[in-house]
């Protein structure tokens, strides 16, 4: 076997090779190491590589017995209309990857329909997360809309909004709310929505069939918070009215219930589209979010859920 010296150019292919060989060929990491002229250690931190790199994504297709199990109780429980359930990893327990790679797959099956679909899509850390786990497919038959504003508080786009994001990989009708996450005023929103163009985003956002959707805590760590979106005066007003969770900037209590009046007076995000007509589902896993997940699913805000096992014992655990 002529071996080849491994240089930082040819690296990341060789990577892209190794993993295309083992997880796609069903090569072995001698078979590899002969392809590719290098030792067997070599090809083994090759195939490592790929994975640690993004190079390749895998997407466990058995059904877990545990998963299911858990997910079945959840359905019961909250009249949930889709569950998913993904193992969390006993090394890193707070890791939203396994989350991210199943909304991923959630999205991309959606997007695989041959009949026109109205997606709507929310904003947060673990959804901005799946997107960038998505593979590009042509959905020209579809259209995206997104739910909140694109504008942060600066000016600049929001981060988290994941509207531009995804159409970096899909090709679908992309549709982004060009509007402040909150606005300066009510009266603001209220003008700022009357616009034909905001109009017309809005109609759309409503018919939406399915929608994907983060949740966010109200705590210190808050995204609405940590974002410069709300000032801390405007957090603790918000957790002295009761406020445990968050929706598209949509604040609600331990009920389920949207707080009055506060932030949510100038909220420029569009609803959540009826849950009678759409599919919407919440996507969160961890301690901090229980609290919001218990109250939105409770109150039926979402009727869809994609988390982790701690997070769905935890949920189950509740009286």
């Amino acid at each position: 076997m002529v071996q080849r010296q491994e240089t930082s150019g040819n690296r990341l292919d060789d990577a892209a090779r190794a993993g295309w060989l083992y997880y796609v060929a069903g090569n072995n990491q001698e078979q590899i190491a002969q392809t590719l002229g290098v030792s067997r250690q070599t090809a083994q931190r090759l195939v490592s590589l790929s994975i640690s790199e993004g190079l390749i994504r895998v997407r466990l297709d058995h059904p877990i017995g545990r998963c299911m199990e858990l997910g079945e109780k959840l359905r019961q429980r909250y009249a949930l209309d889709f569950v998913e359930i993904v193992p969390t990893d006993p090394t890193a327990p707070d890791s939203i990857n396994g989350v991210a790679i199943a909304t991923a797959g959630q999205i991309e099956r959606w997007l695989k329909h041959d009949e026109p679909v109205i997606m709507a899509l929310g904003t947060g850390r673990t959804l901005k997360a799946a997107i960038e786990q998505m593979s590009p497919i042509d959905a020209s038959q579809h259209k995206i809309v997104s739910l909140t504003g694109s504008i942060a508080p600066d000016g600049a786009a929001a981060y988290y909004n994941v509207i531009f994001d995804i159409a970096q990989t899909v090709k679908a009708r992309s549709f982004p709310m060009p509007l402040p996450v909150i606005a300066s005023s009510s009266r603001e929103r209220e003008l700022l929505h009357a616009q034909p163009m905001i109009q017309e985003t809005l109609t759309l956002a409503r018919q939406a069939n399915v929608t994907f959707v983060g949740i966010g805590e109200i705590d210190p760590d808050a995204p609405l918070y940590v974002d410069g979106f709300i000032t801390s005066d405007e957090l603790r007003s918000l957790q002295k009215a009761g406020a445990v969770g968050e929706i598209c900037g949509w604040s609600f209590d331990a009920d389920g219930k949207l707080i009055e009046g506060l932030t949510n007076d100038r909220v420029a995000s569009a609803p959540v589209p009826s849950r009678e007509t759409s599919l919407v589902v919440a996507i969160a896993a961890g301690n901090k979010k229980l609290p919001g997940l218990r109250a939105s699913l409770s109150r039926r805000l979402v009727n869809g859920l994609i988390t982790d096992e701690r997070t769905a014992e935890n949920l189950l655990n509740t009286p």
